[in-house]
């Protein structure tokens, strides 16, 4: 199936899957995700101890950055850790991991993870052809491949599978924690301004309602410290996420601030909490996600 095939089957894809008829092409995601089984984990070929979903319902918060450095702070801690990236859209987990050359293999008919920075990783950019292809599928045919991440990826055996999703509360959390059948949490990462916790308070709203109990809130881009001098400048304000915390009840994990290194961590594809373990900000956000290996 050529390219414009296959990006004309996902423009039309329905809940029936009317556009798949009469197509021979049987690798195309549209009609994995057609024939794939209802979201329920598959907990024969796995066993993981819990899963963390990252979530916003703001775009543009640093969760993928978060989710990342949440995934390395366990594996460094001597973890079996998975990442599963179910922004489907806008995949940039190979980027900050540095694997964007990956590309997935099958075994018995299950998807293999890359193997990456210590983490086992599956995400919809090791699939793309190019890596500047735009995927265009409607909600029914995203349930479905997040799903077979779910469920059809040999992840073997993890204390932790960390999933980072895209903003709001549609089709891909929601396909993420119906898939989930052991332990799960998740942890919500806002930044200090009002539009932010305007958005994220529907997130909280989603965890509450779907049972998903939520084991903190992270403040990213908590002021700036001026490496030269020490002063912290709060660029987005500041409290608006201990403020969230404490209106839902919920505990605060803390503040991470601007840092250039993370920054560039993530466009070279190396982790910050590998890269910088001895810096002032790693040490910081180590501390934050301290709780996140301790019982709920």
């Amino acid at each position: 199936m050529s390219h414009d095939e296959r990006v004309s089957c996902q423009q039309a894809a329905e809940p029936s899957y009317a556009a798949c008829t009469g197509c021979s092409e049987t690798s195309c995601s549209s009609y994995l995700a057609a024939e794939s089984p209802s979201p329920t984990a598959n907990p024969s070929i796995n066993t993981i101890g819990e899963t963390i979903v990252v979530m916003s319902g703001k775009g543009g918060v640093g969760k993928s950055t978060m989710a990342v450095n949440i995934a390395i702070s366990l594996h460094m801690a001597g973890y079996r850790v998975g990442l599963l990236d179910s922004d489907i859209h806008g995949p940039s987990i190979p980027t900050m991991l540095g694997v964007t050359d990956g590309r997935i293999l099958e075994s018995d008919g299950h998807f293999l993870p890359i193997d990456a920075q210590g983490l086992k990783v599956i995400s919809i950019g090791f699939f793309l052809e190019n890596r500047d292809d735009a995927v265009i599928w409607r909600g029914p045919v995203k349930a479905g491949v997040i799903t077979q991440f779910m469920n059809d990826v040999l992840w073997g055996e993890l204390d932790y599978l960390i999933v980072d999703s895209p903003p709001g509360t549609g089709d891909e959390p929601l396909s993420v924690c119906q898939a989930i059948t052991g332990k799960a949490a998740a942890v919500i990462v806002t930044t200090p301004q009002k539009v932010a916790d305007v958005d994220v308070r529907k997130s909280i709203s989603f965890c509450r309602d779907i049972g998903i109990p939520i084991r903190g809130i992270i403040e990213n881009m908590s002021g700036f410290v001026c490496p030269h001098c020490g002063e912290k400048t709060a660029l987005f304000g500041s409290g608006g996420g201990k403020a969230l915390a404490d209106e839902f009840l919920l505990p605060f994990l803390g503040e991470v601030p601007i840092d250039p290194a993370i920054v560039v961590s993530g466009d070279t594809g190396k982790p910050f909490l590998d890269r910088y373990r001895d810096s002032v900000s790693a040490r910081v956000l180590n501390k934050i996600l301290e709780p996140l290996t301790t019982t709920s």
